[in-house]
């Protein structure tokens, strides 16, 4: 009798874990192509952690993402990081190795810029400096992103002055720290403005500013998607200016670890984005 190969897992770890729409865009994707596997979503607390990451490779898993609250913990398991990673400090896609090893990268800034680039063709790195609300986790993916891409400056605007002052520090003089009082003020003349905070997000207080010094090209970009459209999005939109909402970099985030575990490079597209909507 030949022994039939077990059906490739993968996964989405957090705590908690219920709000991912992880499994709905991988399953569609599972769908599309017509592979035999599955995405499962891992709820793990914080104290089981460890032991459920390294239980993983032995029950049949190809590799996860992680969520809140474990992007940063993971750095000091995995048995190699990607530069980028190590930049950012933090990794959400787990890749595990055929002899059990973790391999952890982070493929937040590859989605971030792959949907302002499909969404704004007409942007460009180069085409001037950077406005980054925010200096949490998916700040530093994004600042690191759009260094890396040639940015000649990113302004940095958090509440708490000593978090962007530290990713200042990090990444060095092409970052400039900017009082939040002062960041509407700093959109003037920035190619790019984005909010990378949760203000804005449904049950949270939306984000105050103001796009009168914005230039009139400029590209306004919000990393939450619930709701689709933010105050922030609404008013930019009133502005004249080019939004994209944040459904866009989950997407595209998604793309390489996919590849990784079912060999195949998907797709993103129209159809995903209603699929991931509508759940």
């Amino acid at each position: 009798m030949t022994d039939i190969p077990p059906p490739p897992l993968a996964g989405v770890v957090g705590w908690p874990i219920g709000h991912s729409r992880s499994p709905v865009l991988h399953g569609h994707w599972l769908s599309r192509y017509r592979i035999k596997g599955y995405y499962i979503p891992i709820g793990l607390r914080p104290q089981d952690f460890e032991d459920g990451i390294r239980s993983l490779p032995r029950l049949g898993f190809r590799g996860v993402n992680l969520t809140i609250p474990f992007k940063e913990t993971i750095l000091s398991m995995a048995d190699s990081i990607s530069d980028r990673a190590a930049l950012i400090g933090a990794a959400n896609t787990l890749v595990f190795r055929e002899d059990g090893s973790i391999y952890a990268d982070n493929t937040d800034g590859i989605g971030f810029l792959e949907s302002v680039r499909s969404s704004a063709p007409y942007w460009s790195p180069k085409s001037g400096p950077a406005l980054v609300i925010g200096a949490g986790g998916a700040a530093r993916a994004i600042v690191s992103a759009l260094l890396t891409a040639g940015v000649p400056e990113v302004r940095l605007a958090n509440r708490t002055r000593t978090k962007a002052e530290m990713l200042k520090e990090h990444f060095g003089a092409r970052v400039t720290q900017i009082d939040w009082e002062r960041a509407s003020e700093a959109a003037a003349g920035a190619a790019i403005i984005v909010n990378t905070t949760a203000l804005g997000m449904v049950g949270k207080p939306p984000l105050n500013f103001g796009f009168e010094h914005a230039a009139p090209n400029a590209v306004v970009v919000d990393i939450v998607y619930t709701p689709l459209e933010t105050e922030f999005l609404k008013r930019a939109a009133e502005c004249g200016l080019h939004v994209v909402d944040g459904v866009g970099m989950l997407l595209h985030q998604a793309v390489p670890g996919f590849e990784s575990w079912f060999g195949v490079r998907p797709e993103v597209d129209e159809e995903l984005r209603n699929a991931v909507l509508s759940a």
